[in-house]
């Protein structure tokens, strides 16, 4: 009788599969929620403002549409290959900041349209310098000279 209540007892806990299972999954979740609580508060400081009264997000966007009228389809899609590298999920947010930029430079100068070389400028100033390395490598492949910009990138 004694040895029958024990075994309905050992039955009834859970398997240790089950239990590491749960500590696995408790662990993803935890990392998981830790990521995405990194890049909420990145966004979240992006959208406050600053001195100025306006946060980073509003310069951006008063960049790109004082300067949309200056891109051409030529521009538009070196624009593209240079973001290619980016992740997918993160193109498009990359792609907006880095144009906000080459926008800014290409009004300060008062180009007429926005060239490659404001491009490039603006690439390399909008990433940071962990990204340099990405647009060597993509000019050399397209076999497009550097050098005129290797000061910009010692910034």
């Amino acid at each position: 009788m004694h040895s029958s209540l024990g075994t309905r007892l050992l039955s009834s806990m859970p398997s240790n599969i089950f239990m590491d299972s749960m500590i696995v999954w408790a662990v993803i979740m935890l990392i998981s929620m830790c990521i995405g609580g990194y890049f909420m508060i990145r966004k979240f400081l992006k959208v406050l403002p600053k001195n100025d009264g306006k946060s980073k997000l509003d310069w951006q966007n008063h960049w790109v549409e004082t300067s949309r009228y200056l891109w051409t389809d030529e521009s538009k899609e070196f624009l593209d290959k240079l973001v290619k590298p980016v992740p997918g999920p993160f193109r498009d947010i990359a792609k907006h900041s880095i144009a906000a930029e080459i926008g800014r430079i290409a009004l300060e100068e008062q180009a007429k349209e926005v060239t490659r070389d404001h491009c490039i400028k603006g690439y390399i100033s909008a990433t940071p310098k962990r990204d340099n390395k990405f647009l060597v490598a993509f000019l050399n492949k397209n076999q497009i000279d550097y050098k005129p910009y290797e000061h910009l990138m010692q910034k």
